[in-house]
């Protein structure tokens, strides 16, 4: 029997946050072995693990797989979550991209000195409330389905939950004006495996703090 995923990543949420919720979200438990340092990375790095020198890094069914996209493809086909055909696939990573540019503005922000995150955050919320939360209200509301594609949970929904719960810590007003969104956000959160992982004590990551982010500083060297 194959062992459970193991997630190399620094303790935060980061590019690796996503692949522990698609992962949570399909039950599989997973172990974690953080990267504390600079020389954990070189470590690493040394030993030929990281194909092009960074992480996030999952070792899973032999392979030790690099690249956030790659490896969200590789546990959405595994576990089933990706759509029953390629109509539904290109729909799915169509509607993954958007929330992936999303969290990366947010990212971005989380990682930006300090006398730029105001003008960022102001451009995330315009962004947020006028271009990509309404896009994703017009598709439930195309088809008055539970679930974005196929009506069927999808690594789409996974992803999308995520970045919800990401726009209510930075306002949660923002969601106030999509009731299909906020109908969705009840509806995924309520999923057995997805509530487990909301609860305290889970592996799910907290906001990063301003100790995390020198910290991350140090290894990533940005």
């Amino acid at each position: 029997m194959a062992g459970k995923p193991v997630l190399y990543y620094f303790n935060g949420r980061g590019r690796m946050e996503c692949i522990r919720w698609l992962l949570a979200a399909a039950g599989v438990e997973f172990e974690e072995k953080f990267v504390e340092s600079p020389e954990d990375l070189e470590k690493l790095i040394k030993d030929g693990s990281l194909m092009f020198q960074q992480i996030p890094m999952v070792e899973i069914d032999g392979m030790r797989l690099v690249q956030t996209r790659a490896i969200l493809n590789y546990i959405a086909t595994k576990y089933n979550l990706y759509g029953k055909d390629a109509k539904e696939r290109a729909l799915i990573d169509m509607y993954t991209e958007g929330i992936l540019d999303l969290t990366e503005m947010m990212l971005q922000v989380v990682i930006s000195l300090p006398d730029q995150r105001e003008a960022k955050i102001s451009l995330i919320k315009e962004k947020t409330k006028n271009r990509y939360l309404p896009a994703y209200e017009k598709v439930l509301k195309s088809h008055g389905q539970d679930y974005l594609v196929g009506n069927r949970l999808t690594r789409v929904d996974i992803h999308l939950l995520e970045v919800l719960l990401y726009v209510e810590e930075l306002d949660s007003s923002l969601l106030a004006p999509f009731p299909l969104l906020k109908a969705l956000k009840s509806r995924i959160s309520s999923l057995p495996n997805v509530k487990k992982f909301l609860q305290p004590g889970s592996q799910r990551k907290p906001p990063i703090t301003a100790k995390q982010i020198e910290e991350a500083r140090k290894i990533f060297k940005f």
